[in-house]
């Protein structure tokens, strides 16, 4: 590398690639998401979108399809669609561990242990507002592949970039799109239609998990 290349790489600013996540305050902490908010300002984060709206059954279900079958999913979805919630797109560098971070654990006993200082422990900050592994306040994407599925599905019109390749393409396939094939297969093999291939394309059509069907009342706000 020539001396003139070198000082043409020191002029350039070192790029920093900003991730995305979502961001969502529960039913029960409601009351308290201006306080929520002014934590993540604070905490150095750029809040892209927010919006609050109150989930139905139907797309409580569908945005935590994942967890479909387990003992807990009538009750998650009974709790997140119980009363309005407020979403928000979330952007800083390492945005989806910084946030799940500062949200602390899950289990909100666990979090007054072990992250005495995370979201919401003391009148700031998980613990304080949660009460167990589902009434825990706030939500956050736990990877790429979630936080893009998440930010379509409540920001229908958002722009999320292109998944990347080698294992965060296979983690999409994974959880994206094989869960909901398999479905879409297993259904056809029962109906066992003339014309399967355009079934399949019409089921998966109108069980697509990323389809965006929030219908709202309430004021969207974005900032």
């Amino acid at each position: 590398m020539t001396e003139e290349e070198i000082n043409v790489n020191m002029m350039q600013p070192p790029q920093i690639y900003v991730e995305r996540t979502l961001a969502m305050v529960k039913p029960d902490a409601i009351h308290k998401a201006e306080n929520i908010e002014e934590i993540i300002l604070r905490s150095g984060f750029t809040i892209l979108s927010k919006r609050r709206i109150h989930l139905t059954p139907e797309q409580a279900s569908d945005f935590y399809a994942e967890h479909y079958g387990k003992m807990f999913f009538p009750s998650l979805v009974a709790y997140m669609s119980s009363g309005p919630i407020i979403v928000m797109v979330l952007a800083k560098e390492n945005a989806i561990p910084y946030w799940r971070e500062l949200c602390g654990p899950t289990n909100s006993m666990k979090a007054r242990e072990t992250h005495p200082d995370s979201l919401l422990c003391h009148v700031q900050y998980q613990a304080l507002y949660g009460v167990d592994d589902q009434r825990n306040a706030v939500h956050g994407s736990d990877g790429i592949v979630n936080a893009e599925r998440e930010i379509r599905f409540m920001f229908n019109d958002s722009i999320v970039e292109p998944i990347p390749v080698k294992q965060a393409a296979k983690d999409y396939l994974e959880r994206a799109v094989n869960i909901t094939l398999l479905a879409g297969l297993t259904e056809l093999c029962k109906k066992k239609p003339e014309d399967p291939v355009k079934w399949l394309a019409d089921w998966l059509i109108a069980n697509n998990p990323n389809k965006p069907t929030i219908n709202d009342n309430y004021k969207v706000e974005e900032s």
